[in-house]
């Protein structure tokens, strides 16, 4: 595709010096031609001899050339021609007139009636030819150029794959003004050189081959309409596209265009998420529907990632209600814009409040009186929580008591909590608060099953593993470490961690929420696990850099509580199966309601103290299973 630099350099090319010279020089011949003609209608007499003929077109290519030369008009930009310069095609005129007028003098002609007027007429049409030819060429010259600009703003792409969701895609993008569509590209090359949906086929199987085919189409992206694609294609076709600076897209699915027009659609750039993709999750969206229509419900931690992204999908589901728990001031405010802009008929109210008061729990349970809730407020960070355990237990533990006993005394009919893969033999204090958490959950609803506890309330627990782009882990962080020009830092080149998108993780909450798992904790499929290492260099590549060149990968050494591999959530050894293929019960240990109570009563009291040995010599305890590591409290495993 022709750019407008390239068209400059063209422009010069083909329309030199001596190129313009000659132009005007054919110019000013045609228009003596084009008067002598004219004369020849009006009868005038000398235009009949062809004596007078000859010397009249030698005598104009003879002026036009001297006064062209000395002039030097053919150096005159045409791009850049101006109303200063048409003043040189005027005195150029004036020569070449004075030129044939000396020739027809000397010839005789001059005292020929029409001849001086057939001078003048002469003169005066070559400088509005030449000046109207040069307005005319930069008029082309502009509007071509803009036309150019036009082309520059549409980025040519290709589409992937030959399904529905591509040719769709590719229907749906007529018309745009951000992308134009130059072909599909598959990875089945038994379908190349065929046409679908009016769009050439191509198959790519080596990055010489792809980088041949940018050159060819202009090539600008490639638009992906599944995340599988995007995964499967991560070390192919994604890779050649991030060597060569070509943009890696992916467009929603059809059934999320509500019928947009072409520019409206929602294609972004492939982020790193969309590399770690698994197939897409089926949830039974009547059935939560059905669960939470018309209802009040209430997620504490709501302006953090995970209950954020709960409140957005709870807002599409007919609730009645939301109410918003959270401390976090700016947060909250900014949730609050989002759903008013989003959500315009949701009735929503934002609580600044903190799990561990009792007091503002019980003013937002009094007044909302929520049917349904989640609690997803926690402190989560590993070494932060190794160097604040006594706070972990307050948040995690007391705070998640003290919901769930206001689920008891308001009546509500489900509690469900967000656990986590580090409850799973925790080596760590954050992940043994929230052990903590689901045996204080687990046991007060055996309770209420069994008689021994007044309420109706039913409680689910989910345990998942690390969410991308969550506040605070990993995706943020090393992109903004690449944003500052690195390091990245890792702190083991062989650490793992299992990882599954925020709306992911909030689709299976909602769904395990309609399962019958009530006093159960349900563990999710997270997929196989990824390399930290891995996970910073596609991330580097996406950004379009050379890792270990352009971005710096630093090894700091695990962390304090860290572990190097994470514990496998849904084995089937340690599981129980559901309906859902996604969704397992664990198998854990159960502990009497009374027992629990007095934990965390101790606990909670030890920790307002901030007397953090005995806290944690508790917590080992209490949960036998918690074997420290890389940490300071090692000290107080049994040997």
């Amino acid at each position: 595709m022709l750019r407008i630099g390239n068209l400059d350099k063209y422009s010069s090319k083909f329309l030199g010096k001596g190129r313009v010279f000659l132009m005007d020089l054919a110019l000013s011949l045609l228009v003596s031609i084009a008067v002598a003609v004219f004369a020849f209608f009006l009868q005038v007499d000398a235009v009949s001899e062809r004596h007078f003929d000859l010397f009249w077109g030698l005598s104009s290519v003879a002026g036009s050339a001297l006064m062209f030369w000395l002039l030097k008009t053919y150096v005159i930009i045409i791009r850049h021609f101006s109303f200063k310069d048409s003043f040189l095609f005027f005195v150029a005129a004036i020569g070449k007139m004075a030129v044939m007028a000396l020739v027809m003098l000397l010839l005789g002609y001059l005292k020929c009636d029409g001849v001086p007027t057939m001078l003048l007429v002469d003169a005066a049409f070559t400088v509005l030819t030449l000046c109207a030819i040069r307005l005319l060429m930069i008029y082309v010259y502009d509007a071509y150029k803009s036309r150019i600009r036009e082309l520059q703003k549409r980025s040519r792409v290709l589409v992937y794959g030959i399904n529905d969701k591509s040719v769709a895609t590719v229907t749906r993008l007529r018309g745009s003004k951000r992308y134009e569509v130059v072909g599909l590209i598959s990875n089945n090359p038994q379908v190349v050189h065929t046409l679908i949906a009016d769009q050439q086929v191509y198959h790519i199987d080596s990055a010489a081959g792809f980088e041949k085919l940018v050159r060819d189409l202009s090539l600008r992206g490639v638009i992906f309409t599944q995340e599988s694609d995007v995964a499967a294609e991560q070390n192919k076709l994604v890779r050649y596209c991030s060597e060569l600076g070509i943009k890696v897209l992916i467009a929603p699915a059809v059934d999320e265009f509500g019928g947009a027009a072409g520019d409206h659609l929602q294609i972004r750039k492939i982020k790193i998420e969309d590399l770690l993709g698994r197939e897409e999750i089926k949830i039974s969206m009547d059935a939560i529907q059905a669960n939470f229509k018309d209802k009040v419900v209430l997620v504490t931690g709501s302006a953090g990632s995970i209950g954020s992204e709960l409140c957005r999908q709870l807002a599409g589901f007919g609730i009645r209600k939301l109410v918003l728990f959270d401390n976090a001031e700016t947060p909250m405010h900014n949730l609050r814009l989002e759903l008013e802009e989003r959500f315009p008929k949701l009735e929503f109210v934002p609580v600044i409040g903190d799990v561990r008061l009792p007091m503002r729990l019980d003013f937002a349970f009094r007044t909302h009186r929520p049917q349904v809730v989640f609690h997803a407020a926690a402190y989560k960070h590993v070494p932060l929580m190794e160097e604040n355990p006594c706070e972990a237990v307050l948040v995690n533990v007391d705070g998640s008591r003290n919901v769930a006993d206001k689920c008891i005394q308001y009546g509500v009919e489900k509690m469900v909590m967000i656990s986590t893969d580090k409850a799973v033999n925790p080596t760590n204090v954050m992940g043994c608060t929230k052990r903590l958490a689901e045996i204080y959950v687990q046991s007060l609803g055996k309770a209420i099953a069994a008689g021994e506890v007044e309420g109706k309330t039913k409680f689910v627990t989910t345990r998942f593993g690390n969410v991308l782009g969550s506040n605070g882990s990993v995706i943020p962080r090393f992109r903004e470490q690449i944003e500052r020009g690195g390091p990245i830092t890792v702190t083991d080149k062989n650490i793992t961690r299992y990882f599954m998108t925020i709306p992911e993780a909030c689709r299976l909450v909602m769904e395990a929420a309609t399962l019958p798992t009530e006093n159960r904790i349900c563990v999710f499929d997270m997929g196989k696990p990824v390399k930290i290492d891995t996970l910073a260099r596609r991330m580097i590549e996406l950004a379009g850099l050379v890792p270990d060149q352009d971005i710096e990968i630093v090894y700091t050494g695990l962390r304090p509580g860290e572990k190097l591999y994470e514990e496998v959530l849904s084995k089937k050894e340690n599981t129980d199966e559901t309906s859902h293929d996604r969704i397992r019960i664990a198998r854990v240990r159960e502990y009497n309601y009374a027992d629990a109570v007095k934990a965390v009563d101790e606990l909670a009291e030890l920790s307002r103290a901030v007397r953090i040995p005995e806290t944690v010599k508790l917590m080992k305890e209490i949960v036998p299973e918690y074997i420290s590591n890389n940490s300071q409290f090692e000290a107080f495993d049994k040997k």
